[in-house]
């Protein structure tokens, strides 16, 4: 190891795919001469590391079917005997490295583990998760026991009741884990928990959050544009371009029944269709006017696509907005409406509820959407993000930390 060198450890907390590739986006940002550059995740999500030439370590993670369901059902994501497991593991984690810095992304445990070993934490997050930032409203997301047996208005009044209180219950779990170490309580706002950490890194361009005021120690990093290492499928060289190509991708974290019925709902439309599964099989029966593959590559799908359809997940809708192309998010959990109610209220996209799907209602929309000339501050959105210099960004954050000779910063926002 040159001598000199800052190690920093990436931990990834592999449930979607978000949380491995936004780490992995910044490791790939230091500059191997001055740094040593470690990653751990669960090694079910390694060979998303692609050519990573860092040091690989496993780390445990909840399965993701595990981790959607407590979503879909609007329960904690982790119980108390997860995050004593995973603080354990964190621990030993920090003491085989011995970093100078960890940078995690939603390993919520390090809130507690990085904090016990004493090396500074830095966090990933989305800024509309921020206790700094109000949304307009909060919507009621995909909840079976309200939004399905009851009126979507009535099921929204009680979801604006209880919020406050189903926000602290997702508190308790880390709470009553941190008072077991000896740490503090975080209260009952699960945006402090989400966001806990010495410096907190957001993955986002401050332009669409409004009236946002960070202080110290929260950073706006702009957007961690990524693609999974996979080749192009055969079909990729092939596609006609006689008519508008829609993206379709439901991410890691969608319900493989949709991209069905998605499909069907677009086939009579004079459209071309290019969908990722996100990892599911691809369907047996696909339309005449579809391509599908089990992943794409996102940047250039959403380059070559007049229209993104997805998940309202924040990493595909952040590879539309850079490519100055309108999204329709067909969201479910909580963090897809934030997400997507950023880019609605910025003129940037759409929204359909997951648990109000309608084919005929989604073929409107695109044509719709594709009619007009353009979704208003598309083109000034992508310039918006073009402009931020992630890699001078994140130094300065690591900076902040530690303590490294400065890198050149031209071109930071």
């Amino acid at each position: 190891m040159h001598s000199g060198r800052k190690k920093i450890l990436f931990v990834a907390e592999a449930v979607t795919l978000a949380h491995v590739a936004r780490p992995l986006v910044l490791s790939s940002m230091l500059d191997p001469t001055r740094f040593d550059v470690n990653f751990a995740c669960d090694v079910r999500s390694k060979w998303l590391l692609g050519d990573f030439r860092g040091q690989f370590f496993p780390l445990p993670s909840m399965s993701s079917d595990k981790f959607l369901t407590a979503l879909k059902r609007g329960t904690p994501l982790y119980s108390d005997k997860i995050l004593e497991s995973y603080v354990r593991d964190d621990l030993k984690l920090i003491d085989e490295v011995r970093p100078d810095v960890v940078v995690g992304d939603f390993r919520l445990s390090l809130s507690i583990s990085a904090r016990l070993a004493g090396v500074p934490y830095l966090s990933i997050c989305n800024c509309y998760w921020s206790p700094f930032w109000r949304p307009p409203r909060y919507t009621v997301p995909d909840l079976p026991l309200l939004t399905r047996y009851l009126p979507l208005r009535l099921a929204d009044a009680l979801f604006q009741l209880g919020r406050p209180i189903a926000f602290a219950r997702h508190c308790g779990p880390l709470n009553r884990t941190r008072r077991r170490h000896g740490l503090p309580s975080l209260g009952t706002d699960l945006r402090r928990v989400y966001c806990d950490a010495d410096q907190v890194l957001y993955a986002d361009i401050p332009e669409l959050f409004s009236d946002v005021r960070l202080p110290a120690g929260h950073q706006f990093l702009g957007p961690l544009l990524w693609s999974p290492p996979v080749t192009s499928p055969d079909w990729w060289r092939r596609i006609p371009d006689d008519r508008p190509i829609v993206y379709v991708t439901l991410g890691s974290s969608g319900h493989p029944k949709f991209l069905p019925l998605i499909l069907k709902s677009l086939a009579a439309l004079e459209i071309t269709v290019i969908a990722a599964t996100g990892g599911a099989e691809v369907p047996q029966v696909v339309p005449a006017n579809a391509f599908v593959a089990k992943y794409l590559p996102g940047e250039e799908s959403a380059r070559r696509a007049r229209l993104v359809i997805c998940n309202g997940g924040s990493l595909t809708c952040q590879q539309a907005l850079a490519a100055g192309v309108p999204v329709i998010g067909i969201a479910s959990n909580l963090d897809q409406f934030l997400n997507v109610g950023t880019l609605v209220q910025a003129g940037a996209g759409e929204m359909m509820r997951a648990d109000r799907f309608n084919a005929s209602g989604l073929a409107t929309i695109v044509m719709t959407m594709l009619e007009e000339s353009g979704h208003r501050h598309l083109e000034r959105i992508a310039g918006l993000m073009s402009r931020y210099d992630g890699r001078s960004r994140f130094a300065d954050a690591v900076r902040r930390v530690v303590k490294t000779e400065p890198m050149d910063e031209t071109n930071q926002h």
